[in-house]
């Protein structure tokens, strides 16, 4: 999932001392979006592995191969070692990229409503999210695809025999090199170009409301701790409590949506309407609580991670004229 945004607060030093919201014409870009990739790649980089058991967890047939979030990983680590829980990493690493173009879509949108005259800051971060989403995504689904399927090319048990949804022959010794490119080329072959593309609207679907949904809680997360406790509480960590509140509320609400995104990009299923009936018919009312402990651990840490990232960069980035005016 794509974590950045500035919240809506137009504060001038001149008449407040305090600045709660470091605003985008505040910063130093060409420290920010260094720092910020740095950021993005160090906290990805530690919550991977989440990321792999939750898709694994999504995709299986009720608990055929896993019974929870702990057993997935004790397997994996035992019977593919510590590199099984990177697997498709560096192809997904490149959504790293893609939050450059999140952001700048996001501050441009905020700003065009606001000179439209749309005063409700809730109302334009929940366009804003949603817009920076949709190009997001546009990006990443063909990288989201191919990291997906290297993700569930692992080795049920002992006996080493391989599972992959494409149904290739994986080589547990192969380079990451020659598996991405040998997956690449079966997507191609299977599918053509449009097999990057597959589960490009239940992406939308799922990852759309998500962005929106979570600037939206973040915004009122935060409005609200900064209403009920004292003045002397550490602004970042306000915004870093708001953030995990906010990755919670999110992910319980569109959890269905992306077990059924993954689904229709794993297992190359006809469609989404298809695909939720499936889902259905296979857990019932569980398709609602599917991979959720793994999404909801991912979704908190990533969330706290990132704002504690994000914020510091900004408050680092931050001109000399208004330094006087940030707390920490």
């Amino acid at each position: 999932m794509d974590f950045f945004t500035v919240l809506d607060k137009d504060v001038k030093p001149s008449n407040q001392k305090i600045i709660r919201n470091i605003e985008w014409d505040m910063m130093d870009k060409t420290k920010f979006f260094p720092l910020s990739m740095l950021s993005s790649f160090s906290v990805r980089c530690a919550l991977y592995p989440l990321t792999l058991i939750k898709t694994r967890l999504q995709v299986q047939k009720r608990n055929d191969l896993y019974t929870g979030m702990f057993d997935a990983y004790g397997k994996i680590y035992r019977y593919e070692g510590f590199s099984g829980l990177y697997r498709g990493f560096w192809v997904s690493s490149v959504q790293i990229v893609s939050g450059v173009f999140y952001i700048s879509t996001f501050e441009g949108v905020r700003h065009i409503l606001k000179q439209k005259k749309i005063v409700d800051s809730n109302i334009r971060v929940l366009i804003a999210g949603a817009a920076a989403s949709l190009v997001g995504q546009t990006m990443i689904v063909p990288f989201d695809v191919l990291s997906q399927h290297l993700m569930m090319m692992g080795i049920k048990g002992k006996e080493e025999k391989a599972f992959s949804a494409l149904g290739m022959q994986f080589k547990p010794y192969q380079s990451k090199l020659s598996l991405t490119i040998d997956v690449a080329r079966h997507i191609f072959k299977m599918d053509g170009i449009m097999g990057f593309y597959r589960g490009y609207w239940a992406s939308l679907s799922a990852y759309m409301p998500n962005s929106a949904l979570w600037w939206g809680f973040y915004h009122f997360y935060q409005d609200q701790l900064f209403l009920i406790l004292p003045s002397s509480v550490s602004h970042l960590l306000i915004q870093s409590i708001s953030g995990t509140f906010g990755g919670f509320s999110t992910t319980i609400l569109t959890n269905p949506l992306d077990v059924v995104r993954a689904r229709l990009q794993v297992e190359r299923t006809g469609s989404m309407r298809y695909a939720f009936k499936n889902l259905w018919v296979e857990e019932g009312i569980g398709m609602f609580t599917k991979g959720l402990s793994a999404r909801l651990i991912q979704s908190a840490t990533f969330s706290f991670s990132i704002i504690i990232g994000y914020e510091t960069i900004k408050r680092i980035s931050v001109s000399e004229e208004y330094k006087q005016f940030i707390k920490w």
